[in-house]
Formats: structure tokens, sequence, C-alpha cells
């Protein structure tokens, strides 16, 4: 059935019983992509029927879908002309993991973050209102997602605005008891029925009526006050209904003809409208039925046995982080840890078993655990805020006003710093650099191995400041990491790898850099070029010595980051060979001003100039010509 399938506009003439055969067709073919490609299984596995009911009641060649984060997206994708190319799913130069307007006319608005679909929703009805257009907008939003304030943010204004956008909610966590759930459905069918709502109209304007304006207001008040007391008793909705949402619901996400009768009434009616539908994370396939928060976002795994493909790799940076923290823990009972709905993804999950009283875990609302963590830090605890660094982003009036204006004794983790791969723009942290740098109080710390992430744990939490950590996805370079750290001399780089006389370059290296510039420089040296190497450490407080003193040893100057190049580390360095007046050549190497789209991680390095040979090419290339003697 899937293979005749043209244009989504056709599902319209699909029985549920074909609906239902194609929905285990679409399982089919995730399920096999995903298990080669990796991917976000059990989110998208769980909207199946969710998705083909939308796409069989309204019409998404004039109507608008938007689907929150895009981790559900999949079968939404493979409907919209993208089932040849599912396979090259999350592949360099194949199709994104999340909806993508350029990639698709069915994709209304990209995503990646959370929290997004509503505000962008309301914004796409409201452009075409202004453009004389009627259509019907749809904002698909996970309960995960609607945790994040700005979803709050955008339900308080399209029930200000009285707009007829359309919200679902998604919920495949909470669990719904049967006897509440089945009243909650049986009273949504009553507010959906025309009659009932016309009652309703006619029940106020009649009250309005009486002469007498305190009686008539004091009536109402009594009513709405029984209305929403026995609402909010049986129904999740009240407060829904308290932002201006009609709210119908809880519906079975799995049950494809009660969404479509569902929806074919919802889109009737001119006013915001939210629906709350139950689904299963991982519907349909046991192992990540199972263990949904496993199957969320997965490598390559065997379909039979649900075994996750494994590798031979050091331990990964987010392990080391994880027994680093407990270890500063268990000796200083003034450390904290927070993070935004992500305990395992950074590697707080044990450290909340063994603390459960100082850890918080705050959701999707990465500007409320900055904001926490610097009241936490004012009353004498020192915070350790664990964040992706692509997230940390949303928080960053918050790191500036609330945290280094006053100077708070903090340390935040930026895990999943520089090219994550597969994922995308959306998730590469690769603006980490950029944006704290030119924090006042502020300082940036980026370790070589697992053992010097270990060493800067230690050290900051010691300290009475902000400090920020970055440090890639993934393993690390197989480091021996020591139990007790040495001491880290704060605010001092490190010459790892020094040539006797003149060096024809001096690389300066941060973080994940460092592996790869000592490769390019062993590289080099069989062609006669020889290099110095610098583990940089800290990127704020910089090391103006050493960069002084390698400016004054070698003949250029290269710096390696994994980071955009504005505003970077080699900005940093750019700055003080200005401030010295050094006139020395300097080669900038980072990414570029563009987004990096998607693949291994590997690739993206080699597409970017930041794998060894590629590194070794740049400095080959830029190193001038020897004067004859």
């Amino acid at each position: 059935m899937l293979e005749n399938i043209i244009s989504p506009i056709e599902l319209h003439k699909f029985t549920v019983t074909e609906l239902e055969q194609l929905a285990a067709e679409i399982r089919q073919m995730i399920l096999s992509t995903v298990s080669k490609t990796g991917g976000h299984l059990a989110p998208s596995l769980g909207t199946v029927e969710l998705t083909l009911a939308l796409f069989s009641v309204f019409d998404l060649e004039h109507d608008k879908l938007v689907w929150d984060v895009g981790h559900q997206a999949y079968t939404h994708k493979i409907l919209t002309n993208r089932r040849e190319k599912f396979r090259t799913l999350r592949t360099l130069g194949g199709i994104s993991g999340f909806p993508k307007r350029s990639e698709s006319k069915y994709d209304a608005f990209g995503v990646g973050h959370a929290s997004t679909s509503i505000s962008a929703a309301l914004g796409l009805l409201i452009a075409s209102e202004l453009g004389g257009e009627h259509r019907n907008v749809i904002a698909v939003i996970g309960d995960g997602a609607l945790t994040g304030g700005e979803s709050f943010e955008a339900l308080n204004h399209a029930g200000q605005l009285k707009k007829n956008l359309i919200v679902i909610l998604n919920d495949n966590e909470m669990s719904i008891d049967k006897n509440v759930g089945a009243l909650s459905e049986y009273l949504s069918q009553i507010r959906l029925t025309p009659r009932y709502r016309q009652a309703k109209k006619d029940f106020e304007t009649f009250v309005k009526r009486i002469p007498i304006p305190s009686i008539s207001d004091r009536i109402l008040h009594t009513a709405n006050s029984i209305k929403y007391g026995v609402k909010s008793a049986i129904s999740a909705g009240g407060i829904f209904e308290a932002l201006g949402f009609v709210y119908i619901g809880p519906v079975d996400g799995h049950d494809i003809k009660a969404m479509q009768e569902t929806f074919t009434r919802v889109r009737e009616l001119n006013e915001p409208v939210l629906v709350h539908v139950h689904t299963v994370k991982g519907k349909g396939y046991a192992p990540a039925e199972e263990s949904p928060d496993k199957f969320h976002g997965v490598g390559r795994f065997d379909i039979e046995s649900g075994e996750l493909e494994k590798k031979m790799s050091p331990p990964t940076y987010t392990s080391i982080f994880s027994r680093a923290v407990i270890d500063c823990a268990k000796v200083d009972e003034k450390i904290v840890a927070i993070t935004a709905a992500m305990p395992s993804g950074t590697g707080l999950k044990t450290f909340s078993e063994m603390f459960p009283e100082r850890f918080f875990d705050v959701g999707i609302a990465e500007e409320h655990a900055l904001t926490l963590a610097a009241g936490m830090a004012a009353g004498g605890l020192h915070p350790i805020v664990a964040l992706y660094s692509t997230f940390a982003q949303r928080g960053y009036d918050q790191l500036l006003h609330d945290i280094c204006l006053q100077n708070l004794p903090l340390t935040l983790c930026l895990d999943r710093a520089g090219l994550v791969g597969e994922d995308g723009p959306t998730h590469h942290g690769v603006f980490d650099l950029s944006y704290l740098r030119p924090m006042p109080n502020m300082s940036v710390l980026a370790p070589k191995d697992e053992n010097e992430l270990r060493q800067m744990i230690f050290a900051a939490v010691k300290r009475e400041a902000p400090i920020a950590i970055r440090y890639p996805r993934g393993a690390g370079v197989g480091a021996t990491v020591l139990k007790k750290p040495a001491p880290l001399p704060w605010g001092r780089s490190e010459l790892i790898s020094k040539f006797r006389g003149e060096a024809d370059a001096a690389v300066f290296a941060v973080g994940s850099m460092v592996e790869k510039s000592l490769k390019a420089a062993e590289i080099l040296k069989y062609e006669r070029i020889y290099v110095n190497v610098v583990n940089v450490r800290f990127v704020k407080p910089l090391d103006r010595e050493m960069i002084i003193e390698q400016a004054k040893a070698a003949r250029i100057l290269v710096t390696v980051e994994e980071n955009v190049l504005s505003g970077g580390f080699g900005s940093a360095v750019a700055e003080v060979l200005t401030d010295e007046n050094l006139p020395k050549k300097l080669l900038r190497l980072g990414i570029a001003d563009r987004f990096v789209e998607h693949g291994a991680r590997s690739e993206l390095l080699k597409l970017c100039g930041l794998s060894p040979e590629a590194i070794a090419q740049s400095i080959r290339e830029n190193i001038p010509p020897k004067k004859d003697i």
C-alpha cells in the first residue's frame, strides 16, 4: 500500500482498516531503517496512527502541520514524498532526522529544539489570516516539550487572541486512570457536539440579559466556578481552558477511527482547541515499549533481539563526568546537580540515585535551570549544571545576567560540544566558545582527554566563580584517568609537543582538537615540517604568555577549534597579536560561517577541515617558503 501513495491527500480515501494496514507497513519501514542508521525510534513508533489520522482528515496541501522537536515525525516524512529517501535518514547527504523546510513543502516549520511548535503554528496562522487565507494550522507537542516555558507563553497568547489554532498534546508518558479517562472522553464528545456549545452560549446570553448586572455577573461567576471545579476534579483540561482553549481528551492515540471523528469535529470550531492524545512510546516493537528511554534515540541495533550494536571503546566523556561529580559530592555536601530533562544523557542518573535530595531535573526549562542554580549559589551551595551545549544556548540571558553579573560560584558542564554527528545543525554544539568568551567573570575550559576533564571538574568546584567546561560527545581518547587528579595550573596552557629549533608552526588546539593536531604534526614531521602543539585548556582566562612565546618561537601560529570561527578561540589569539603589535601570520581553523549538515562525526570533521589530514594540509599550504641564506 505504501508504495502506491503519491500524495498525502490520497489518505482521505482510505478506510480505517486500510489505514491500520498502512500503519503496520510504516512501522516495519521505520524499524528496518533506524536499525541501520540509528535515530529517534520510540517517539516515531508511537505516532504512526496519530499521523495517519491527521493526514486523513486535514488537507495538508493547504493546511499546515508543525511538529515539536521533530523526534516523532518519521511517519510524516515517509508519507510526504520521502519514502525512497528514507533509507538515507541522518546520513551525509541524506534526509534530516527532523522536519526541515528546505526538504519538503509539507515541512511547515523546521525544528529540533523543544517547546517551539505552538509559537510557530500561531505565527503561521496569523500570517495566513493577514494574507486573506483560511486554513487549519495544527501543532503537535509532546508532554515533555510542554514543560518548556515557551509553550505556555504561546498557549497564553493563542488563548488571548481566540484564533482557531489546533494543538495536539501527544502524551506518551503520563498514565491515565481508566475510569477518569473514560469519563473525560465522554465529556469530550459532549463538549464537541454543536448542541452543547450552543446551549452554553444560549445560557450565557440569557443570564447577561438580566437587567441587574450584579446578579447576572454573580450567576455567571458561580456557574463558571462550579464548571471549573467539577472539571478539575475529573479532567486534566482545567489549566488549558483557563488559558482560553477548548480541552478535548484524552483520546486513544492508536485508535484511528476515534481520532478521525475528533479531528473532523475539531476543525470546524472557530476557537483555540487542545486535543489530548494518549500514545504508547515505542508502540508495536516490544523492546522499545519496554524500554522507551533506551530506544528514544538509538544507534544501530538488531531488530530480532533488540540489542544495540556495541563497539569496544574507551569510556565516554559523559561517564567520566558522572564519576567525577559523584566523587566530588561525596566529600562536599554543598555540591548539588541540575539538569533539564537529561539525567541519563548528561550522566547524572547515578548521581540522582545516590543523592536524590541534591539532584534536580527541571524538565525542558534551561532558563529556569540556570537561574535556579544562581539562587542556589547565592544561598551558599555549589551547583553543577549539566546541559547539552546546543540547549544551553536557550539560557544565554540567565548565564550573563543572573550568574556572571553576580559572579556566582557555579560549574556549567556542556556535554555534546562540537559536532555531534547525525542529529545535525540543531544539535551541533559549535557556538558555546563564542557566546561564553565575552561574558565577564566566566572561565571557559576544554579538556584534551578524559583525565583532564576529571581534573577540571575537581578544580572548578573549589573556585568561587562561574566556570564552563565543554567536552565532546562519545568516547574519550583512552587516557589513564587518575583517581586523585593533579592540581590544575589555573589559566595556563600546556606545551605538549615541541621542536628543538624554530618551529614551522605553533598549533594551539582546543579540547577535542588536541589529539587531531598531534596526529597532524606527526604527518608533517615526515615531510620535515616541524610543529609545536599547545593544549589550550583555558579559552578564558587566556594564556597570553604562551601565545606571545610561541609567536616568537614559530614561523606561523595556527588555532584549531571545534567551534565557529566567528568570536571563537582563534579570534582571541588574533586580539592578543593585535594588542601586542606582533606581526605574525595567524591561520584559524574551525567551523566556517554556515550551518553544518548531519552525518557521521568523522565525515563532518573532514568536511570542515578538522581531520588530522585536513589540518596538516592547511598548515602545509600556509607555511611561507624559507628564505635562501
